[in-house]
Formats: C-alpha cells, sequence, structure tokens
C-alpha cells in the first residue's frame, strides 16, 4: 500500500481503483464520504505496515515504553494530521487538483472523534503527537466512548445537550483486537484475599495508529469498548446495562450514586484491563514481573486512572504470588504522576461505600497501603495527628486519589512553574516535605505541527520564507523571528495572514452561527471549558459594560475600535451555575447584535458546539486571547500557547502558563491585570471579603446587574448567579472588575497603533516556541520516563 503515494499518478490510479471496488461508482458519481473513506482507508493501510514495523523493533530491541494513561484524548480530526506527518500530503493534494477534487472538503467529512472535552484530552492528544515525531515509544490507553460528551446546541438562550453519535461513522484509524479482549471483575466479595462471587465484564482493545512526523515511527493509542463478557453465567439486566454502559459515554452525570459508581467503574476498567494487558505483553516476551519497571513506566494523568496502582498491586500479589514489599518496590518504580489541577472538587475523592462495594479487593489493597502510610508518616515524627489525617490516603467517609497517586508513584509533576510552585508549598506542602525528590514541573505544551503548520499555512510559509523551514523541528528557532519586528514588508505580511485567518473564521461563524462579523473589528476570543474560575462571567459582565457606554457616551463611541467578542464553551449539563452564564451570553448577545445604534461597533457570538476542528478556524484568528482566569485556579492552560503562537496578544492574570508566558514573550506585548497568585492566596487567608461592598462602590456593576436581571421576563431569573457574586464571589470577578476594564481600554487603544500592534504580535510568535509539547515530552523523558529513540 506504500506504493499507493509513491507519486501523483500511481496514487490518481489507486484511488480511483479503490473508489470503484469499495463503491462501485466512478468518480463523478462518488459523495464527498465515500472519496473520504478511500482516501483514509488507502492511508491507514500504508501507517498499519509501520505500526507493525515500529512494534517489531520495539520487541527487538528490548526497549522501555511509556504507557499514557487518561480518560480523555480530545483527538480532533486525524486525516489532515496523519497525511502531513506521514508525508504524503502534498502527492494528495496535487492527485485531487488533478482529479477536481476538494481536499478541504475531503477532510471535513471527517468528524471529530469523541474521546475528550478539554485541556486534558487536548494535551494527552499533542503528547501521543510529540513523541512519535521525536522517535520515542510512548502509548496511550483510554476508554473508547460510544458517545462523546455531548453535541452543544442553543435553543431558547441556553444549552441543550444531545448525544455525539461519533461511531456512527466508522472510525477508520482504528482496528479491533478481540483477540486481547480481557476479563474485568466488578462487584463480589473477599475472602483470604480472593475475590468471590464477582461480575464480570469483557474489556476490548482497540488500536488507534498515531503518526511521527515523516519519521517511519506509528505508535499507538490503545482504546478499550466494554461488553458482557462469556465468563459471566447470570446476566441480569442490570449487568447488561452498565457492562455496555462503561464505554458509553465520556463524563457521565454523577450527581447520583449510580452515576459515581459508573464513573468509578469507568476509572477502573480501563486502568485494570490497560495493566492486565501490559503485564502480559510483558510475560510474553519472555520476562518476569520482577523487570516490569526495567520495561514499563506508567504515566497517570491526573487522578482518573489512580487505581493503576493499587491494580498493578493487585495483580502482582494475587496472580504473581510476590509479597506486599516486593509488589510495592515494583509499583513505586513503575508510576508517576501528573497533577493537573488545585481544585478541591477536582481532585478525585470516592465515597468509601461506594469504592468497597463495587472494588471489594482493591479497596482491601489501598486500607493496606493506608495503614503502612500511617506508621511512615508517624516513623518520620515531623507531622502531627491532624496533619496525618489530612494526607492519609483514605478520610473518614473518601477514598482519596491524588494522595494515593502521589504516595505510590516516584515521579509528582505539575504542569506549569506557578502550578507546581503552588503544589508543593500550598495545596501538598506536607507531601512535598515528606517527598521533596518526587516534586517536579513540566509545563504543558501543545504540538506546532497541528496548530501552526496545519492550521496556519499563511504564517508557516512567512516563516519559512523569513528564517528558513528548519524552525519545523526545532521551534526554538522561531526566535530568529524577532529581528524582523521593525521590516514593515514582513508586518505587512503578518497583518495580511491575520486578516485572512479572521476572514475564514467569519466565514464560518456566519455559516454555523448566522452572525456577520467585521473582519477589521478585533477579534477577541475565550474558548475553552465553561467554569466559574476561567470566569467568562466576568468577560460578559465588561462586554455589558461596554455596550451600556456605548449608547451614552458619545466620545467613548467615537474612540472606541469595533470589537468582536467570541466565546466558545459547553458547560457540564449538572453545572447550573455555568449553564446559566451560556444564558446570559446568548440574551446579551441578541440584544447587542440586533442593536443598530452600536452593532457596527460591538458584537458577541457564541459558538454552538466547540470542538478542535472549531479551534483550528478561532486559534489563527484571535488579536486577543482571553487568559482570564482567577490566579492560582488554573494549572497552565494551552489555549493560550495556540493563540500565542498564531500571534494573538494575550489579555490576562498571571495564573497559570500565563507566567511563563509574560516572562518569554514581555510583559509590555501583553496586556495583564488583576490580583496575582499571592494576593489571592493572602486574601483567601484573611477571609474578610465583602463583595456587595465593591458593588455599592462601582455604578458600572449596579447598571450590568440591572441589565442581567432585565434579560429574562422573570427579574430573579439569574438571581442565583448575582447573588453568588453579591455574597460570595469566591473566584473574585468583582475584585478584578475594574482592572479587567482598564486592561481592556489599553487594549483598544493600542490596537490604533497598527504597527506597534504588529510587532506585540510578532514577539509573542518568536517567543512562542518554548511551548512546543517537544520540549515537555523531551523534559518528561530526560527526567521521568529514560526512554531510548527508535531508530530504524
Amino acid at each position: 500500500m506504500t506504493q499507493s503515494f509513491q507519486n501523483k499518478e500511481t496514487f490518481k490510479q489507486s484511488f480511483l481503483d479503490h473508489l470503484k471496488h469499495e463503491f462501485h461508482v466512478e468518480l463523478n458519481d462518488s459523495t464527498v464520504y465515500q472519496r473520504y473513506t478511500v482516501l483514509a482507508k488507502l492511508l491507514d493501510e500504508t501507517l498499519k505496515e509501520n505500526f507493525i514495523k515500529t512494534d517489531k523493533h520495539i520487541r527487538e530491541h528490548h526497549m522501555k515504553k511509556a504507557i499514557y494513561f487518561s480518560m480523555e484524548f480530545l483527538m480532533g480530526r486525524l486525516i489532515t494530521n496523519n497525511l502531513q506527518n506521514s508525508g504524503h500530503y502534498d502527492v494528495v493534494k496535487d492527485a485531487f487538483n488533478d482529479l477536481g477534487i476538494d481536499l478541504n472538503e475531503v477532510e471535513e467529512a471527517e468528524v471529530d472523534a469523541g474521546l475528550g472535552n478539554g485541556g486534558l484530552g487536548r494535551l494527552a492528544a499533542c503528547f501521543l503527537d510529540s513523541a512519535a515525531s521525536t522517535n520515542l515509544p510512548l502509548y496511550g490507553n483510554s476508554l473508547r466512548y460510544q458517545h462523546g460528551f455531548f453535541i452543544q446546541d442553543i435553543k431558547d438562550y441556553k444549552q441543550v445537550e444531545s448525544p455525539d453519535p461519533w461511531l456512527e461513522q466508522p472510525f477508520i484509524w482504528e482496528e479491533k483486537r478481540e483477540d486481547l479482549a480481557i476479563d474485568i471483575p466488578l462487584f463480589g466479595y473477599v475472602e483470604h484475599t480472593r475475590l468471590i462471587n464477582p461480575q464480570w465484564i469483557k474489556a476490548i482493545p482497540y488500536d488507534v495508529k498515531i503518526v511521527g512526523d515523516q519519521n517511519g515511527v506509528v505508535t499507538g493509542l490503545r482504546l478499550w469498548k466494554t461488553v458482557p463478557s462469556e465468563r459471566q453465567h447470570v446476566q441480569s439486566d442490570y449487568y447488561l446495562e452498565y457492562s455496555k454502559r462503561i464505554s458509553d459515554v465520556l463524563y457521565p452525570d454523577d450527581s447520583t450514586e449510580d452515576g459515581k459508581t459508573l464513573r468509578l467503574m469507568q476509572s477502573y476498567v480501563f486502568s485494570a484491563a490497560g495493566i492486565k494487558s501490559i503485564i502480559r505483553e510483558h510475560k510474553d516476551q519472555g520476562r518476569h514481573v520482577r523487570t516490569l519497571p526495567e520495561y514499563y513506566v506508567f504515566q497517570i494523568n491526573d487522578t482518573h486512572p489512580t487505581l493503576v496502582i493499587p491494580e498493578m498491586m493487585r495483580i502482582l500479589m494475587d496472580e504473581e504470588h510476590l509479597g506486599y514489599d516486593e509488589a510495592w518496590d515494583i509499583t513505586t518504580r513503575s508510576c508517576a504522576f501528573t497533577n493537573h489541577t488545585i481544585l478541591a472538587e477536582a481532585l478525585e475523592k470516592w465515597n468509601k461505600q461506594i469504592f468497597r462495594n463495587l472494588l471489594p479487593r482493591i479497596y482491601e489493597i489501598i486500607y493496606e497501603m493506608n495503614r503502612r502510610f500511617i506508621l511512615e508518616l508517624k516513623q518520620n515524627g515531623n507531622f502531627n495527628d491532624e496533619q496525618i489525617y489530612m494526607m492519609q490516603l483514605i478520610g473518614t467517609n473518601h477514598v482519596r486519589m491524588a494522595h494515593i497517586c502521589i504516595y505510590g508513584s516516584f515521579s509528582v509533576n505539575g504542569v506549569a512553574a506557578l502550578h507546581t510552585e503552588i503544589l508543593k508549598h500550598i495545596e501538598m506542602k506536607n507531601f512535598y516535605k515528606l517527598y521533596p525528590h518526587k516534586f517536579n514541573n513540566k509545563t504543558n505544551g501543545i504540538t506546532h505541527r497541528r496548530w501552526l503548520i496545519h492550521t496556519n499555512h499563511e504564517l508557516t510559509n512567512l516563516l519559512d520564507q523569513t528564517i528558513g523551514s528548519s524552525w519545523r523541528n526545532d521551534l526554538m528557532e522561531l526566535k530568529a523571528f524577532e529581528d524582523f519586528k521593525n521590516d514593515h514588508m514582513v508586518l505587512d505580511q503578518v497583518d495580511k495572514m491575520k486578516l485572512s485567518k479572521k476572514q475564514a473564521l467569519a466565514d464560518k461563524i456566519f455559516k454555523e452561527e448566522g452572525i456577520k462579523l467585521d473582519v477589521h473589528s478585533i477579534f477577541d476570543i475565550q474558548v475553552k471549558r465553561l467554569h466559574e474560575y476561567k470566569r467568562q462571567l466576568m468577560n460578559i459582565l465588561h462586554i455589558i459594560y461596554v455596550y451600556q457606554r456605548l449608547k451614552y457616551d458619545e466620545a467613548f463611541k467615537k474612540n472606541y475600535v469595533p470589537h468582536s467578542f467570541i466565546f466558545g464553551a459547553k458547560a457540564a449539563p449538572s453545572y447550573f451555575m455555568a449553564k446559566q452564564v451560556i444564558e446570559i451570553i446568548n440574551r446579551v448577545s441578541d440584544i447587542v447584535n440586533h442593536d443598530e445604534e452600536t452593532n457596527n461597533q460591538l458584537k458577541v457570538v457564541f459558538v454552538k458546539n466547540y470542538n478542535v476542528t472549531y479551534a483550528e478556524y478561532l486559534m489563527p484568528a484571535a488579536d486577543l486571547s482571553e487568559q482570564i482566569s482567577t490566579a492560582t485556579k488554573e494549572a497552565s492552560g494551552t489555549g493560550n500557547m495556540k493563540f500565542m503562537m498564531n500571534g494573538a496578544i494575550t489579555i490576562g492574570t498571571l495564573d497559570g502558563a500565563n507566567v511563563e508566558i509574560v516572562d518569554f514573550a514581555g510583559k509590555e506585548n501583553a496586556f495583564i491585570f488583576g490580583l496575582t497568585s499571592e494576593e489571592v492566596t493572602q486574601h483567601y487567608q484573611n477571609n474578610g471579603y465583602m463583595p456587595r461592598e465593591i458593588y455599592d462602590r462601582d455604578v458600572r456593576l449596579q447598571k450590568a446587574f440591572q441589565f442581567i436581571r432585565n434579560l429574562h421576563p422573570d427579574p430573579q431569573h439569574f438571581d442565583y448567579v448575582l447573588n453568588n457574586l453579591l455574597n460570595s464571589d469566591y473566584f473574585l470577578v468583582m475584585k478584578d472588575f475594574n482592572s479587567y476594564v482598564e486592561a481592556h481600554e489599553k487594549a483598544n487603544e493600542a490596537y490604533k497603533d497598527r504597527e506597534h500592534w504588529l510587532q506585540m504580535s510578532v514577539m509573542n510568535i518568536a517567543n512562542s516556541g518554548y511551548f512546543t509539547s517537544d520540549r515537555t515530552i523531551r523534559q518528561y523523558n530526560d527526567d521521568i520516563w529514560k526512554l531510548r529513540k527508535i531508530e530504524f
């Protein structure tokens, strides 16, 4: 099949032959989807050859592998990525041009894989791409969700969720491996370490190929689908339902006990199936489990895969008959943990009763781990009884997953410099005191192949013309672009690039949302998961203020540069506050966009069903990148990096990776506002905050609140949101509001000096090289994984 892509003529013939064979149609009678299917299958067969070749090389050279356990892998469409990384894109594009086929149209026939939701999953996808592209044997492990998070629609201004049936269209890039299926036990009870009368479910692996950048390396992402097991002789309706539901949907509603049980099932099944398959692979090669740390390292991405640790202990003790101490030594030399949050709600804790009922043997093992951990803490002598209780793996009512990860891993990393310092000195300071050698930082990154080379051909070509093309393989070489910040011809090209990307986004928004944007306005974009700490609410409060001022302040209106505010966000289905914020944004949008007095200067767009494909339009088009989380709350962020790499200017707080973005690009090339992390920490410690006092002093907020009350026929409709701000304001929207308004005024004024703005843009592009995930992966490998490179 590799021969199909040897040259344009060979590919054309192969493509037409397969179109006829697969669908019995001539080219002129074929549909776009049929053309996509043939192209994808031809390419996948080529990738399969390299997938087998890569696996063979790793086995024959006895190479160590890293297994990346993550609940999410937000892959986006794979057709473009696979064509580009395989080196076949130009051959296909030229052949399609000859045949009168629009390659972009064919690429868009693929739906986004429903395997993730937010930054956690997008990071995991970037890591797989970067590892394969830098010749490292990193393999992913997750669930094969039948349905994605959900498809978002907006009806009557509100978010409406419907199932995301992404697998209704065949996922051509996967291969089912029924021969490697694994049976997983749930429920039952324990007698003398043996699990009695469990209910068995079967996990079937599907392997997805991950293509390195023109290096012949193809690694994989293993996804597990759950079905009823033949070992389960009595199959009740409840059993048949949950055995399929485990891999049915990403993040099922966990507001009920049944939902919590299902979430825990998901976490256990993909962790257990992954570990069991690796140990089987290890033994099939004639190796003893005692040598496991020499051949594998398990990276636990956030707390969802925590049960890798006790499951590994269970297998080593119960199935391989090792003693506890030896099993613990092997486990703790094999597991590494990445922490992604300091939010208490996201540091998973599971109700003890639900946990013990579902996983009785795993609970026993964690109980013993906890007993030994308490002894270690007491023997250490540096912790009092209260500290010891707070550090335990099991509390009064809950099993604490993050604590298990820290105790059972040899490495614990944060994902941005600030985040790691907060972990070490505030959130997990006692664990850092106990295990200072475990803690390290690995600032997140993004794959520049997708987020620059694939999505922004105009900027890619400009970079090639000015600094050569070797930056594609070493992104730190972008620094040379800084030398062109005073070159008027280059600045003009940057300006044209940005206008082109804004036009492409404006066309898509008009097609999808029916809203027409002025491409000469400032494109101000905030796209990310809807959460209070990300403060979309502060953004819309500011927009309301601007709108009201445009209505009554003629001088302000005369000097205000037209501004298009663009939001994209999904709220968790049971997150009432977040869903109300979405409704507010959409109601404000409707009023603002239809006001003929001001809509030539102000527009508001909420893009529906924000996903990776939409992001590929949004990231290159932004003038302003909204990164406005409450300081200390965003672990890192990666959208901030994508915007920066494409020349957007950050308007944000010194939170997460924003700190490092500003360090590299220069504070003068961003609009920074708000409380610092130290000030926020001090603020929480003081515990005397009265947000209502800010409201009482600020007429802008008073008018904005009244505007929100008037959005709905029931003036109390949004009281939950407004009262939260007035009485609590935990995420300091009111506290940072004035500083945010001032930052926006500076940004609007700065945009008038087009040359200086473009110089700021160049400085952001030129200093974004550090934020490639290739660098992040190199640091993981140098400090944690210690993998050898695949070299054919």
